[in-house]
């Protein structure tokens, strides 16, 4: 396992840490009460869907890779995988929706259960555009780490993804009255550029997925 291989997991994480579900909605929720529990519950249910969806993708990859794993690693797949990278970056400037109305979306606070339930949606509405989450699990996989390995990565992973509401819910304890006015901010900025983060996660994807396979064809193979 790389220094490499941890920096472009962290920024995958990162990327993933700033979406809709695990930002967006924790701000909604931060400002809609100020009792944390509700929060925690929805986090602790975001990252346990994350974690047990990556461990299936990583266990059926696995498996794929045991079969393929040489044709996976070749050139031509490096090629491949540069041309995805790169279809990926433009097409983020495609969906990039300036000067297109944008929907809102406004979550409440409710119990334990109104919680899971929305932290369940949530992650089920964005198992179709967590396109850095599928990324990390692919460089994860293809660097052939051991379960032993990936595991604890894996839940590093998803706990970057919720570090920043749970910052922002630990600077709200000590000054609230001066983050609550730049939350107002933040949530309004969100919600008229919710579906822009897409177009970002797309082009630092792309990019990162184009360098990786780049490396290896221009600057590692042999």
């Amino acid at each position: 396992m790389t220094i490499g291989l941890l920096l472009a997991l962290a920024a995958l994480a990162l990327v993933d840490s700033t979406s809709f579900g695990t930002l967006g909605i924790p701000v909604y929720l931060l400002l809609a009460s100020k009792r944390p529990g509700g929060l925690l519950v929805y986090l602790a249910t975001v990252a346990i869907f994350y974690f047990l969806v990556g461990v299936a993708l990583m266990l059926g990859l696995s498996t794929v890779l045991e079969r393929f794993g040489d044709l996976l690693r070749s050139t031509p797949a490096y090629w491949v995988q540069l041309v995805l990278g790169v279809g990926l970056f433009a097409l983020s400037f495609k969906l990039d929706p300036k000067g297109k109305p944008e929907r809102r979306f406004e979550p409440r606070v409710g119990g334990p259960r109104v919680m899971v339930l929305l932290g369940l949606t949530a992650g089920v509405l964005e198992v179709a555009t967590m396109v850095p989450y599928l990324a990390a699990i692919g460089i994860m996989t293809t660097a052939g780490l051991t379960a032993g390995q990936w595991v604890p990565v894996l839940g590093a992973y998803v706990l970057v993804m919720i570090l920043p509401p749970l910052a922002l819910m630990g600077l709200r304890a000590v000054a609230g009255a001066w983050l609550e006015p730049k939350l107002e901010r933040l949530r309004g900025w969100m919600s008229k550029h919710a579906a822009s983060a897409l177009s970002w996660g797309l082009a630092i994807v792309g990019f990162l997925l184009a360098r990786d396979a780049a490396f290896y064809l221009f600057f590692q193979r042999p």
